[in-house]
């Protein structure tokens, strides 16, 4: 069967079946689509209804602000957290932090280990010796400045060992 219209358009030899056998594959391809996204509509439009429910426009613009609110409520106290940590680091330089105390008989006649030397230091390592010496006739105590773990006077060696203890260079 020959048709005019398929001859004013030079196609006069094609056989009719083969344009109805590829209209009918592009009907095809058309009705899967179309299964598709009906599918894929009928999914989203669950979820937009279960995230909708029980809910209006207002009161979800109020839970969205809530929500923002909150967030910036929640990023202040991170912010504060973060300066009130960086400020307490800060001071625990400075806090005496390391310790040493020996205990010592400072007299051969004296016994009990009741004199004793505290060293007393910073996260820098700044402090001081207390050395207090216990006697028959008394009890005498005396400091000694430490410098970043240095001291400008001579240590004894019951001092040398709670500073060393305080700076952990030797076991207790």
């Amino acid at each position: 069967m020959s048709s005019k219209i398929l001859e004013s358009m030079g196609l006069g030899n094609l056989d009719i079946a083969y344009i109805f056998i590829g209209m009918l594959a592009i009907m095809l391809i058309m009705l899967t689509l179309i299964i598709i996204l009906v599918v894929k509509t009928s999914k989203l439009s669950k979820r937009y209804n279960r995230f909708m429910q029980g809910k209006d426009c207002k009161s979800l613009e109020k839970e969205l602000t809530k929500i923002f609110e909150d967030n910036r409520f929640l990023r202040g106290v991170t912010d504060q957290n973060s300066k009130d940590i960086r400020k307490i680091y800060k001071n625990l330089e400075v806090t005496y932090q390391k310790v040493g105390l020996n205990k010592y008989d400072a007299f051969k006649e004296m016994g009990g280990k009741l004199s004793y030397s505290l060293a007393l230091l910073n996260g820098n390592n700044d402090g001081f010796i207390l050395n207090s010496v216990h006697s028959s006739e008394g009890c005498y105590a005396y400091t000694k400045e430490i410098k970043n773990g240095k001291c400008s006077l001579e240590l004894g060696a019951e001092e040398k060992k709670a500073l060393d203890m305080a700076l952990g260079t030797i076991g207790e």
